[in-house]
């Protein structure tokens, strides 16, 4: 090999380690030209080597006016000295690197270039800022801090820390965090926290510790290293909360919200919920399945007659025989009184689907013994087969519903498929579609506003924007027929642009009107929560030349529970415009308090759900109660929907809700109505 052969090895060697390397790595002539741009250069800045090569490192700056020394230490020989420094991705984040530059210099030894190291350390400098400004609110802090030296000796804590734990500064101060330990968390827990740290300098999560009198009770821990100026660690601080009632609070709203409070069975709920995603995974199979609806035959007088404690429970024991029918991936559920469901999600053919119907009634063959009384039940089901019989939980359940009736007609106690009339509707549902699609070319569409009440004192403070489709030949078209089909279809995008278009110009009349300003809500769908979404809503702001504070956007909870740090971003550009979100039929999916407080959420809302049942269910009146509970923990509005009787307004009044929405007040009426109703100054009398 010649002395040029090894000298293109060594550099091909060297510019392979320097691909490999995490650190990012930025070569560039002496006038700051880029000549090299390794991968990790590549994923810390968005930029390919071919868009970075060729152009000045300026480019790279956040900031025009920076003050850049680094290249003078390096020609001063003073080594590149570790600075830190703002610096710009392409998608346009600006965040702070480490830089350290050193002189490159050729077989003569003369400066032909500068290498550039970089890393990201955004993170490690925001924890401590966030440490900066503890300390100076540690003693008025309701939540705990403790900081440790570098060998985690507990130096300091302040007076919630007492509170919190029960020990004093002098018995922790000298002492590790270890002393706190409850043994719930193994080794690796610990070791995963600490590389966390190691790494990025941070870490949070919920933990269980022990109180100075033994008790373990659960803690929103956060944890932060603090660098002195050559980064070497100094010391540690953690910031907790005692979250026990928290814990307490999801686990009420959970059990209320998904499980029947009598049998211990799903609730309509969750069968729902559950339903909805086996359904999504057997689309994605093309897997087969079938639900069935199950209705109590001669419950009704035993209930009546033989009073309400008996009837409870004939109602758990068929619970108890129901589940002992079924496979570990079936689900039972009560929709309520003598009404159960039953989802079978991984069979072959109808003819299981029956069979599973054959064994239910038959459980229901022996008489149920309560109190020395023999009493003989039986059942009628209905079967609606996936995906012939409907794609949804929503429209198997209807068509379970009207075979069950069928199945009534054709004896006491036995089972019938749903089969009539599917050609015909499928035949409307495509029709539908396409009238649907003309709709929005032929402006049919039109909004209603809902009027927002504050309880407090009556006063209409807002609306939500409704979307309604007026048919040429059919009249007005109800929300529940189209809004499906559009989701089916994808229509569901162009109808939201709509609406939040149409939304805007509505508020802009209003404005010109002198209208007194309040939040205008609109919904969002899944599909409209895209990355895109606030540059939209900035451009729809601007164009109609509307104050933010008029929009305020619904989301529902399924739309938070993906890509996290994502949503989180772009909820936040979204409130930094000055928009406010709100949090739609809030119980109905699975969001937990400590999850929740990370969203920059303004509003929830009560599903309607919850609402109806209002004051005899005691069910819906206790979620409901936990749901505005949890909202003043969070610091939230609550509002809840759906309201429609004087008693449940009364209900929610001294639950302490803040607004409420339904016909009570006002049913859905068009802009000018709305508008009549507030110049009026119509007033809820509570």
């Amino acid at each position: 090999m010649t002395t040029t052969d090894r000298e293109l090895e060594e550099l091909r060697q060297q510019a392979q380690i320097l691909q490999q390397i995490n650190e990012s790595v930025i070569s560039m002539d002496l006038a700051g030209f880029i000549t090299g741009w390794n991968t990790s250069a590549e994923r810390l800045f968005g930029y390919s080597a071919e868009e970075a090569i060729g152009r000045n490192v300026l480019f790279l700056y956040a900031d025009e006016n920076e003050e850049d020394t680094s290249f003078e230490d390096v020609f001063l020989d003073r080594g590149g000295r570790e600075m830190e420094v703002r610096r710009r991705k392409k998608n346009g984040e600006v965040f702070w690197a480490s830089l350290q530059l050193s002189l490159l210099k050729d077989e003569t030894g003369q400066p032909n270039g500068l290498i550039g190291f970089l890393s990201d350390i955004t993170e490690r400098r925001n924890s401590a800022e966030q440490l900066r400004l503890h300390a100076r609110i540690f003693e008025q802090s309701e939540e705990a801090i403790l900081i440790t030296d570098a060998q985690e000796r507990i130096i300091a804590v302040n007076p919630a820390f007492t509170r919190i734990t029960g020990y004093s500064a002098e018995e922790a101060i000298g002492a590790t965090p270890r002393k706190f330990r409850s043994g719930r968390h193994d080794a690796a827990f610990f070791e995963k926290m600490w590389a966390s740290l190691r790494e990025s300098g941070y870490w949070q999560g919920e933990i269980w510790d022990r109180r100075k009198d033994g008790e373990i009770y659960p803690k929103w821990l956060s944890i932060g290293s603090v660098p002195d100026a050559t980064g070497e660690v100094t010391h540690y601080f953690s910031i907790f909360s005692d979250i026990t009632d928290r814990k307490r609070a999801e686990g009420r709203i959970n059990h209320l919200a998904y499980f029947d409070a009598l049998t211990g069975l799903a609730n309509r709920v969750q069968f729902n919920r559950l339903a909805e995603q086996a359904l999504s995974e057997s689309k994605r199979k093309g897997g087969f399945g079938a639900l069935l609806f199950i209705d109590l035959n001669r419950f009704k007088p035993i209930n009546d007659t033989l009073g309400h404690t008996v009837g409870d429970k004939v109602l758990q024991e068929t619970a108890n025989r129901f589940r002992a029918c079924l496979r570990g991936a079936d689900v039972v559920c009560r929709l309520g009184g003598d009404e159960f469901a039953v989802g079978l999600f991984e069979i072959a053919s109808r003819e299981h689907a029956a069979n599973v119907a054959q064994k239910l009634l038959a459980a229901m063959d022996d008489p149920i013994l309560v109190g020395g009384r023999e009493l003989k039940l039986g059942a009628a089901i209905g079967i609606s087969v996936y995906p012939e019989d409907g794609l949804d939980t929503e429209t198997l359940l209807r068509q379970a519903d009207i075979a069950m009736y069928r199945a009534k007609q054709t004896g006491p106690d036995g089972f019938a498929f749903f089969s009539e009339d599917m050609n015909q509707r499928a035949i409307d549902r495509l029709n539908l579609e396409a009238d649907l699609r003309r709709a929005i070319e032929r402006d049919e569409l039109m909004l209603y506003y809902q009027p927002k009440v504050r309880i407090s004192d009556g006063v209409i403070i807002g609306a939500e924007a409704l979307v309604r489709w007026r048919h040429p030949e059919r009249g007005l078209v109800p929300p529940g027929e189209f809004v499906p089909v559009a989701e089916e279809s994808g229509l569901i995008v162009h109808i939201s642009n709509w609406v939040l278009e149409a939304a805007c110009r509505q508020i802009r009349l209003w404005t010109d009107a002198d209208f007194p300003t309040m939040h205008i809500a609109v919904n969002l769908s899944a599909r409209d929560f895209s990355a895109d979404l606030p540059t939209r809503v900035q451009q729809l702001l601007t164009r109609h030349g509307i104050a933010a504070e008029w929009l305020e956007l619904e989301i529902t909870e399924g739309m938070l529970m993906h890509h996290t740090d994502t949503v989180i971003a772009m909820m936040d550009e979204i409130t930094g415009l000055g928009v406010a979100l709100s949090l739609d039929d809030f119980g109905t999916g699975y969001s937990s308090l400590s999850y929740l407080k990370r969203f920059p959420i303004n509003t929830l809302k009560i599903d309607r759900s919850f609402v109806v049942g209002i004051p005899d269910d005691v069910n819906d009146c206790a979620i409901a109660g936990a749901i505005v509970g949890m909202s003043k923990q969070l610091k939230h509005k609550v509002i809840a929907e759906g309201v429609e009787s004087a008693e449940q307004l009364a209900f929610l009044k001294s639950l302490g809700c803040d607004e409420i929405q339904g016909y009570l007040f006002s049913p859905p009426v068009p802009a000018e109505k709305f508008a009549a109703m507030v110049h009026e100054g119509k007033r809820l009398v509570a």
